[in-house]
């Protein structure tokens, strides 16, 4: 039973990478200092809550995966609310305020958080509050931290409402009419500057644990010459404000180092998504030359013996590890370089003030140190402005303290997403910035996310080259900065290819069998099945496929696949296939165009093209030069524009399907403005109602992405 003292409400979190949670636990730490108590769960839990008998207000903190999908841990929640059987008062006695999590370089922006509001309203319930739509693109504390502010008399005046129904039993009618509209009537909060603007009164702040720094509290001398922030250096007026600071994350972990030994878990037992398989890496091409701007490696998995199924245009995901030299650097900034093998025992502080505590289902109860750092934890994560609170307890020097209280202040929140979030600062780079932090080996534990699993679009057909699995990547890099002082590469990519480099030959363009090893090296790969990226089943049906660079990768399959099946059925009708293809050089990055590669055949697009499998191919080239009276084209939007006519006879007259594969930010949005513009202009339409039906395309599945930011 909650207290009377304390009005209590429901939280529900759904999260995929654990930012929802996050959030929730911060708005449950907070609740207390308004004489509020949350009853938090994760939506997943439904057998601890009960959303048809609920009578008081509930707050939900969801994210988004994927191109849209409710994280894992809502799906259940989401089928459940979505049985078309239910009456549209089911949840007529609900009231909700509902903060959804995104990330507005993909199309289907906070989908997550829209689908359950949308299904909610449907089904009766009402808000108490206005929704709010966080955006990971620009910094969800934009808006997350604002809204959390205005929760909190929203969340009393709805509480108030309901006690005043309760109480008038006698005006049942009455007063549930006014509740109908009350809740917006009486708070509709638009998510501005008003909202950025509402102050937490001085005795709500100091009880909510929210600390006035004062500028003289802190002997902080900056050099005068210093006249630009950075990283470890302010300048005002965040160097002479007061600071609203988090309030400081209650610690839960504890860590106890054993003499005993054992093995360590296997790496299945790390994920909650089935089944992992072990695939031997039996091949590697390099697709680029060496001058070439990106690096662009294809790698064959031997899946022959395992129970691994998958279907073109699937994608599926790649266990990785930390790179090795940043876990030993870790570990000796932390003073464990001595311990790194050492078996450890992780479980929950006893007393700990954290409500719900438990071991992080990443985390292993018992394993060596090194383990830890290794496969669980993601030391590359941007570290949150909670972690940094809690960094500054772990610091000596005043200056440096002073400079991580601003940065995870309200007033330092755009220092904060420059010098952290834009730079792509990790703990690494945090403990050479500020050396006198000195953190605890729990507090990583409590505060760095699990290392999450990389995602791969499938590059081949299981038809056409049974018990094989190809995939394609770029090895990212990630350049110095001032921020980051040294370059690395990506975590899975960059493991991979020095993983692979044994198999790759000088000669790379010419491997046939060359790329070949006797090495068994092997990799954990789990499937993560895409419900709507495949080739249409009518294999009459047209389609068009735009990728550039890396972007390429499903559509291999795609024609690998077509190909099997023009051989099985000759008899069939197939309908004609188009491919836009775009990279920087002809010479440098023009990936499969005529490469001896894994098969002892020409296995590449003249060859699609040659046999009738790819009917037409449409490549431009964005850093090379022409002498040509007319420019050729540069980018793949200005490819379909040249062919407006038929791109729109395919979608439209024929009824076919339209792929778009790789890069988000800096070619899926001009893609589609291109494909409106040539709607537009074949229908003599205006661009309304040409964005209308590339709308309707989408709904149909008949224009559909794979994108990546």
């Amino acid at each position: 039973m909650c207290c009377k003292s304390k009005r209590r409400f429901l939280l529900l979190y759904a999260t995929q990478k654990g930012q929802a949670k996050a959030i929730a636990e911060e708005i449950w730490q907070q609740a207390g200092a308004h004489g509020l108590e949350a009853d938090m769960h994760c939506i997943s839990e439904m057998d601890k809550y009960n959303l048809e008998t609920e009578k008081d207000p509930v707050v939900i903190v969801i994210s988004t995966t994927g191109t849209g999908d409710p994280p894992d841990t809502a799906r259940k929640f989401v089928k459940k609310i979505q049985d078309k059987t239910l009456p549209p008062d089911h949840f007529a006695h609900l009231q909700y305020g509902l903060l959804g999590l995104g990330d507005s370089e993909y199309m289907f922006f906070c989908n997550g958080g829209r689908t359950v509001d949308r299904r909610l309203q449907e089904l009766g319930a009402q808000h108490f509050y206005d929704t709010g739509l966080a955006d990971d693109c620009v910094g969800l504390e934009l808006v997350v931290d604002p809204w959390i502010d205005g929760l909190w008399l929203a969340l009393k005046e709805a509480l108030q409402l309901q006690e005043e129904k309760e109480s008038m039993n006698s005006a049942v009618d009455a007063v549930s009419s006014s509740i109908s509209t009350g809740p917006h009537a009486v708070h509709e909060l638009k998510l501005s500057s008003e909202v950025q603007n509402l102050k937490l009164e001085d005795e709500g702040t100091r009880a909510s644990g929210i600390l006035s720094q004062k500028l003289d509290d802190i002997n902080l001398v900056a050099p005068a010459r210093d006249t630009e922030p950075s990283l470890v250096h302010s300048v005002p007026p965040v160097s002479q404000s007061a600071l609203n600071i988090p309030a400081l994350p209650p610690e839960y972990i504890e860590v106890e180092f054993q003499d005993t030994q054992g093995e360590n878990p296997h790496l299945s037992s790390l994920i909650s998504e089935g089944a992992t398989f072990e695939a031997p890496v039996t091949k590697a091409v390099q697709l680029t030359r060496e001058d070439a701007v990106k690096t662009v490696l294809l790698l064959e998995l031997d899946i022959a013996d395992t129970a691994f199924e998958y279907q073109p245009g699937d994608a599926f995901c790649v266990m990785c590890p930390n790179n090795v030299s940043e876990v030993e650097e870790l570990l000796h900034i932390l003073g464990l370089s001595e311990k790194g093998d050492d078996f450890v025992c992780v479980k929950v502080k006893q007393g700990t003030k954290k409500k719900g505590a438990s071991r992080p289902q990443h985390i292993p109860e018992r394993s060596t140190l090194k383990f830890i750092l290794t496969w669980c934890l993601e030391i590359r994560a941007i570290p949150k402005k909670a972690f940094l609170r809690a960094l500054v307890e772990c610091t000596s020097d005043a200056g440096e303290k002073r400079r991580l209280q601003e940065l995870c202040s309200r007033q330092g929140a755009s220092d904060y997403t420059r010098f952290i979030r834009d730079s792509s600062v990790c703990l690494l780079d945090l403990l050479h910035a500020f050396p006198s932090c000195k953190p605890s080996l729990s507090l990583l534990i409590e505060h760095l996310p699990k290392l999450q699993a990389r995602s791969y679009s499938v590059s081949s057909s299981n038809l056409y080259q049974p018990g094989r699995l190809h995939f394609v990547f770029n090895v990212v890099e990630f350049p110095a900065s001032p921020s980051r002082p040294v370059s690395r590469k990506g975590v899975c990519t960059g493991w991979l290819a020095e993983l692979v480099t044994p198999l790759l030959h000088p000669r790379k363009n010419s491997l046939d069998t060359k790329g070949q090893s006797s090495s068994t090296e092997k990799i954990s790969i789990f499937p993560r099945p895409n419900n709507a990226f495949h080739l249409p089943a009518d294999p009459s049906v047209p389609f068009i496929m735009v990728g550039p660079g890396t972007g390429i990768s499903p559509f291999i399959g795609f024609l690998q696949h077509r190909q099997k099946l023009r051989e099985q059925h000759t008899d069939w009708e197939f309908g004609e296939t188009w491919l836009f293809f775009g990279c920087r050089h002809q010479d440098r990055d023009y990936l499969f165009k005529q490469v001896h590669y894994l098969r002892s055949t020409l296995d590449d697009l003249q060859c699609f093209l040659k046999n009738g499998t790819l009917t037409h191919l449409k490549v431009c080239f964005s850093r090379d030069s022409s002498t040509a009276e007319v420019a050729p084209p540069k980018y793949v939007q200005d490819a379909l524009r040249l062919c407006a006519k038929e791109v729109a006879r395919v979608l439209l007259k024929e009824r076919g399907y339209f792929y778009v594969c790789g890069d988000k930010k800096h070619m899926a949005d001009d893609v589609s403005d291109a494909v409106v513009d040539i709607l537009s202009m074949e229908m003599e339409a205006d661009k309304l109602e040409a964005m209308k039906i590339l709308a309707t395309l989408r709904e149909a599945k008949r224009y559909l992405l794979d994108v990546w930011s």
